[in-house]
């Protein structure tokens, strides 16, 4: 049997959840130790920066798979484009936010390294296990 899109990456989205769940727990634990509540609300929203951009590309590849080549890597960049506008819309607004103290900034950014890295592994994991059938080609 072989594996669609949609399935993958409905695999990818809900594996993803619970990792970067976890990631968030743990980082708020350890950013309460180390800057109390502020912590917490840091580990928080550098997981659910996480989630969403983990979303949004598993979107722009459901979408791009309903199109031809071009129109996929139309998608693909594009939703890039949008991640990287709103990364810097965020991480701006962040800066600015009174709850999120000088200790509570390294809860912030160890949060998403880990939920990206993990998230990383977790992608390749799930993509090379998955059974796409092969289309052959007119020579």
């Amino acid at each position: 049997m072989f594996d669609d899109v949609k399935s993958v990456m409905t695999r990818v989205l809900s594996f993803g959840l619970f990792l970067v769940l976890g990631i968030s727990l743990v980082g708020s634990i350890v950013g309460f130790l180390v800057a109390g509540v502020s912590g917490i609300c840091a580990a928080l929203a550098g997981g659910s920066a996480v989630f969403i951009f983990t979303g949004m590309t598993a979107l722009s590849i459901l979408i791009g798979s309903r199109l031809p080549l071009a129109g996929f890597v139309g998608a693909v960049l594009g939703g890039w484009l949008v991640k990287m506008v709103l990364f810097l819309i965020m991480f701006t607004l962040l800066d600015g936010a009174p709850w999120l103290t000088i200790e509570a900034r390294p809860v912030v950014f160890f949060t998403i390294v880990a939920a990206v890295v993990g998230g990383l592994i977790l992608d390749t994991l799930i993509v090379s296990k998955a059974r796409f059938p092969v289309i052959p080609t007119k020579s």
